[in-house]
């Protein structure tokens, strides 16, 4: 007797595709983009300790407009990822798991990552933003008052009677 090809479990072909299934998808693949954008903050931690032309490469480059498209889609991986775990943690105190709670969370979820995602770059853009993360000149250390012979004379550590500089 000869058995029927079909799959051992049920998969993709069977299912009707469904906003659970897209956002369970789109919460891992928003997973790998903050762990790749972690090492875009390693690389401006290290542009930062290493050198101010150092700096000024990575915010030149961060400033462009592809540059800048990087950083918006990190951010708004960074939130969905951030709205959706917080539906996950309503799920595991056991709340919205009707059908239609689960749906509208979803939905929710979506528009509210792109909500704010749109607020933060707004109010980054209008404040200037990544235009003045970078001085534009150097700043140099000036005192305000001028230097007295006797503030270089090495004092101690002892505040009491009975020390001798």
């Amino acid at each position: 007797m000869a058995t029927p090809q079909r799959p051992l479990s049920p998969h993709l072909q069977v299912y009707r595709w469904q906003i659970t299934m897209s956002l369970s998808i789109l919460h891992r693949v928003t997973g790998v983009g903050l762990a790749l954008g972690a090492f875009g903050l390693a690389w401006w931690l290290l542009a930062v300790t290493a050198s101010p032309e150092r700096y000024a490469q990575f915010m030149d480059l961060a400033g462009s407009l592809p540059g800048k498209a990087v950083l918006a889609a990190f951010s708004w991986c960074l939130i969905y990822h951030l709205c959706n775990g917080i539906r996950h943690l309503a799920f595991d105190c056991v709340r919205g798991f009707e059908i239609k709670q689960f749906y509208a969370s979803g939905w929710t979820v979506v528009a509210l990552s792109f909500v704010l995602t749109a607020a933060s770059w707004a109010c980054v853009l209008t404040r200037g933003g990544l235009a003045r993360a970078r001085p534009k000149r150097t700043i140099r250390c000036v005192p305000r008052w001028p230097a007295r012979a006797d503030w270089a004379r090495p004092r101690t550590a002892c505040t009491t009677g009975g020390c001798s500089a």
